[in-house]
């Protein structure tokens, strides 16, 4: 009869410790019903990219000196550079500036090495396109100024959706 009363006790204790776990489990699911979706609406909604966001490369065309030292840094040897050395000023005179993005990596190289900050990142990402030579950027291209996510009127951004919800 001992060991009766024993497994009673046992099979009491493993009871009250599976429906502890339990608890536990439905107090997790509970807090995580509080919290604010992570996903986002993406056309309606877009996300406010970091300070240090690396997106499309801006080009200021007159800033460029044509010294290439952005196609020594790039990995892939990228950025296409043409120009013609004028003799009578003894200086190179910028053609034309051409970047693929369809092959660039966004690994920034070119924008840091840059003597005369002619390049700069944009929080611009969204560069999809159904062709791709539609992705190669010359610098009329490269020199079009982004929108600011924060700017466009159209769009709801998290952060905006996030301060509504609370007041």
């Amino acid at each position: 009869m001992f060991p009766m009363v024993t497994g009673f006790m046992n099979y009491g204790h493993q009871t009250v410790r599976a429906a502890r776990y339990i608890g536990q489990g439905f107090m997790i699911t509970l807090s995580h019903a509080n919290r604010l979706p992570v996903t986002i609406q993406y056309p309606y909604e877009k996300l406010i990219t970091s300070e240090r966001f690396r997106g499309r490369i801006h080009f200021e065309f007159d800033k460029c000196i044509a010294c290439e030292v952005c196609v020594r840094v790039c990995p892939i040897d990228l950025p296409v550079v043409d120009w013609k050395f004028e003799t009578d000023i003894r200086k190179k005179r910028l053609l034309n500036y051409s970047i693929d993005f369809g092959i660039c990596i966004f690994c920034g190289n070119c924008v840091e090495y840059c003597p005369t900050n002619c390049l700069s990142m944009t929080e611009e990402y969204e560069l999809s396109t159904y062709d791709r030579h539609e992705l190669n950027y010359n610098q009329i291209a490269l020199g079009r100024l982004p929108m600011s996510v924060i700017d466009d009127y159209t769009i709801r951004t998290v952060l905006n959706s996030i301060q509504r919800k609370t007041q």
